[in-house]
């Protein structure tokens, strides 16, 4: 299989169009419809439907797109290191971390990042521990940032930091909290109306998996993907929500909340830095592990 008939069936897949694809590829419409059609004669499957409208994969071609994006993230991950001998540490890292500690991290991270490595380059997206998970398997992460992971075959975990689990409610205005609300046990959180991220969410799962062992359901309110979405409807009244206390303190007003310890038991849940153990770790991408355990342990353990 050749690598520039891969980029160019999957540059045109993700743009839905042969024209788009030449513009962006820098090469003649012909010329790019032919590679593509000598991939599909090699690989004897038809990977595009071509309408009046452009181009959609077929069956076949999700399968080499999945496929193909993981192969030139790798190209360029070789090709990165490779500079990497001649000139120092270089290239592109690709992180993933979920919506609540990107938050806290990303800037700090980034700034980081640009002191110790400033001839490299990191892309950050916000995703869910599943998604993270498939990301990292197929290639198109180099690095992870998971909740409470559970090792599996492909994947190197390495536990960051544990990080204690609240109940988050509205705080009436104008009420000063001083001494602090007391805890409230696990089990009264099942007479809540909660605010919750839908399945799979890691907190989510972890709550539910939590008050089943103590013979408990939660009381679902409302199902909302999202820290600051959920931050609202807790503020509006709609329920209470269960997150971490980094969550709350960068959310666009603190004040507003009402934040309580849960005991008997407590809740915490373990964030994991995540690569995958079936390809090789460049020394960029361990220089920018070094980074996040640093500005992860700081960050967050203060932040408890």
């Amino acid at each position: 299989m050749d690598l520039k008939q891969l980029e160019y069936f999957v540059r045109v897949a993700e743009m839905g169009s042969f024209t788009r694809a030449a513009v962006s590829l820098n090469v003649a419409q012909p010329a790019l419809s032919r590679q593509v059609r000598l991939l599909e004669v090699e690989l004897r499957q038809n990977l595009l439907v071509r309408n009046g409208r452009g181009a959609t994969p077929t069956e076949a071609g999700q399968v080499l797109l999945e496929h193909g994006r993981g192969i030139l993230h790798q190209v360029e991950r070789a090709r990165e290191e490779l500079d990497r001998v001649r000139t120092g540490l270089t290239g592109r890292v690709a992180l993933g971390m979920p919506p609540s500690v990107a938050r806290v991290l990303t800037v700090p991270l980034m700034r980081a990042f640009r002191l110790a490595l400033p001839e490299a380059r990191l892309s950050i997206s916000e995703g869910l521990t599943t998604a993270m998970q498939e990301g990292l398997l197929h290639g198109r992460l180099d690095i992870a940032m998971l909740y409470n992971a559970n090792a599996s075959t492909g994947l190197e975990l390495k536990p960051l930091v544990r990080e204690e689990l609240l109940l988050v409610q509205a705080r009436p205005s104008g009420l000063q909290e001083d001494p602090p609300p007391p805890p409230i046990a696990l089990k009264d959180l099942a007479t809540l109306p909660l605010v919750i991220p839908s399945r799979p969410n890691a907190i989510r799962m972890h709550v539910e998996s939590e008050l089943a062992r103590i013979g408990c359901q939660p009381q679902i309110a409302c199902e909302i993907d999202g820290v600051p979405a959920i931050l609202e409807l807790v503020a509006d009244g709609a329920g209470a929500a269960i997150l971490s206390r980094n969550a709350v303190a960068s959310s666009f007003k603190p004040s507003a909340f009402s934040v309580r310890r849960i005991n008997a038991p407590s809740l915490t849940i373990t964030l994991s830095t995540a690569i995958s153990s079936l390809r090789p770790t460049t020394l960029t991408q361990q220089a920018t592990l070094t980074l996040i355990r640093e500005t992860a342990q700081q960050l967050l353990t203060s932040a408890e």
